[in-house]
């Protein structure tokens, strides 16, 4: 059974020689404060080259745009940063979710290939939803049951959920069309998108959840101490392997908004694993802490978003957007590891 965390006073120093621990971290939190403000004007600066360049960029139609064309990238995004706080951002021994891409694609195509067949919205959503849950469930077997190092396990069920991928599209273009894709491809209120409103929706509850629940601390020490929160009587191998089921259901979930936005079902969902892994770690730098959250995710879907939009408006082919993707994913983990370092020193 749990047990709540006891909580000890903290004693504030002001003098480093008392206590140069805590004025080591005190300066490191300083550093990590200055990244992610410098952060966010990185990101400011981004979008005023680009709203200078194509004034249309900040129009209320093209900002609703960003928000659907995110969706998807979100939703798989915030996924695998519930497996990254509770299993940790070590992205051999820790937390990671590769799988995640293949899982979107072949819930896509289980919910399109139902709707051919002419079976009905819930259906279909079930099946997608479905889709993801077992592929979360194998993923949550093969690393904790089987003990195969979660960077294989899921890449291994990634390639699964490809293959499966294929046989059922048959490396074809599934269309889809229903009351729910046509509703969840239209606009809702201020004629915001939808699926824009569906993202925003799924980052709120997360939050939400790890904000004002005991879900969130808990679920943050068994990814960061591990030992401690076993100590403290929580169940490590539940946490962790809820977060694989979460990440699966988001899967799924994103399957759904896939299809609702190209109204169809299509091959090559693997090349979604770069965006996710870049969005998810991209979302550690908007932290003050360097960890992993669900605002700074949804911001960094956001900003991919934007940065593939903005490259289509200036007509710049979007393969730089993976080298971008690219880089940012080598000076975050780089951070990250330069900030765990200076905690060890």
């Amino acid at each position: 059974m749990d047990r709540g965390f006891e909580t000890v006073p903290s004693i504030a120093l002001t003098d480093p020689a008392a206590d140069p621990d805590a004025w080591l971290a005190g300066g490191a939190g300083t550093l990590a404060g200055l990244r992610s403000a410098g952060s966010f004007l990185l990101v400011l600066v981004v979008l005023a080259v680009f709203a200078a360049r194509v004034p249309a960029f900040l129009g209320t139609a093209n900002l609703g745009l960003i928000l659907a064309q995110s969706s998807v990238l979100g939703i798989l995004g915030l996924g695998l940063t519930l497996v990254l706080i509770t299993g940790g951002t070590d992205v051999v021994a820790g937390g990671i979710d590769l799988s995640l891409a293949g899982t979107h694609g072949l819930s896509a195509a289980a919910f399109a290939g139902l709707n051919q067949a002419g079976a009905g919205d819930a259906a279909c959503v079930a099946a997608a939803l479905g889709t993801g849950l077992a592929v979360g469930l194998v993923n949550a077997i093969a690393v904790l049951r089987l003990r195969i190092p979660p960077l294989l396990a899921t890449l291994a069920t990634m390639n699964i959920c490809a293959g499966l991928e294929l046989v059922i599209t048959e490396n074809t273009t599934i269309p889809a069309a229903s009351p729910l894709i046509e509703w969840l491809g239209g606009t809702g209120p201020l004629d915001v998108p939808v699926l824009g409103y569906l993202l925003l929706a799924v980052a709120l509850t997360l939050a939400a959840s790890l904000r004002l629940t005991a879900l969130g601390p808990r679920a943050s020490a068994v990814g960061a101490h591990p030992e401690a929160a076993r100590a403290a009587g929580l169940s490590i191998g539940r946490y962790r392997a809820g977060s694989y089921l979460a990440s699966g259901l988001s899967g799924g979930l994103a399957g759904i908004a896939s299809v609702a936005f190209l109204n169809s079902a299509t091959g090559g969902s693997a090349d979604m694993l770069l965006p996710v892994v870049a969005t998810a770690f991209l979302g550690v730098v908007f932290s003050r802490r360097l960890v992993p959250t669900v605002p700074g995710t949804l911001l960094a879907a956001l900003f991919v978003g934007s940065l593939t939009n903005g490259f289509q408006l200036l007509h710049v082919s979007t393969y730089w957007v993976n080298g971008i993707e690219g880089a940012l994913i080598l000076a975050v983990v780089g951070a990250t590891a330069a900030s765990a370092k200076g905690h060890a020193a």
